[in-house]
């Protein structure tokens, strides 16, 4: 926790610096009368510097010396600009007991920007990965797209004769030599000759008288 509070302050704004690097060490010591309670009224006793210059110097003492400003219904507010957020606190400056607090939630809101980055580094890690799944799916469908589909090609129909094609040719028609349609009857009268061959019809049995 001393660490986080080095850090913090170390990055309080360097105004208050230039402003104690403007002041002469003889206006540092006698520019008020009175030492101020708190910021408003070490501001109002600033206004009152001899110069321009002197009421710069002032203005920054005032701030370094103050981290509190006074809150309207009372008390004091502590802006921790680190934060971008406001503390409520019980007097002008913060108590050692306040200033844990305010670290803490400083440690805190380290802790939560960093889950923040992280969850949103791996959003944006998962948005990459879809957009490139989608340009592939895209990709893959322009290729098969560009694939030319085979065209089947239409053979020319060959007319097959069959046994009836004797007996469905218009008669009178004329016979194509060496076709089954006109060979068929010659090749059926053959085979019956040859069967009458084999098998002789038997004689008729003579008539008594």
């Amino acid at each position: 926790m001393s660490s986080v509070s080095a850090s913090r302050r170390a990055a309080l704004p360097l105004v208050a610096a230039a402003g104690f690097l403007l002041t002469t060490p003889h206006a540092h010591a006698q520019w008020w009368k009175r030492a101020p309670v708190d910021f408003e009224e070490c501001a109002d006793a600033a206004e009152k510097a001899a110069t321009k210059a002197e009421k710069t110097a002032a203005l920054a003492e005032c701030n370094a010396k103050f981290a509190g400003r006074r809150k309207a219904g009372g008390g004091y507010s502590y802006y921790d600009f680190l934060q971008d957020r406001t503390f409520d606190i019980a007097g002008p400056n913060p108590t050692p007991e306040e200033q844990k607090k305010i670290d803490e939630s400083y440690t805190a809101y380290l802790a939560n920007q960093r889950r923040s980055n992280v969850a949103e580094a791996a959003a944006r890690q998962q948005r990459e990965q879809q957009e490139q799944q989608q340009l592939q799916q895209v990709a893959l469908r322009t290729e098969v797209a560009r694939v030319p589909v085979p065209v089947p090609v239409e053979r020319p129909k060959v007319q097959q004769a069959v046994a009836g094609d004797a007996r469905s040719r218009p008669k009178g028609a004329p016979c194509i030599k060496g076709s089954f349609s006109c060979e068929w009857p010659r090749l059926s009268e053959s085979l019956n000759d040859l069967k009458k061959l084999f098998n002789p019809t038997p004689s008729k049995p003579a008539k008594k008288g």
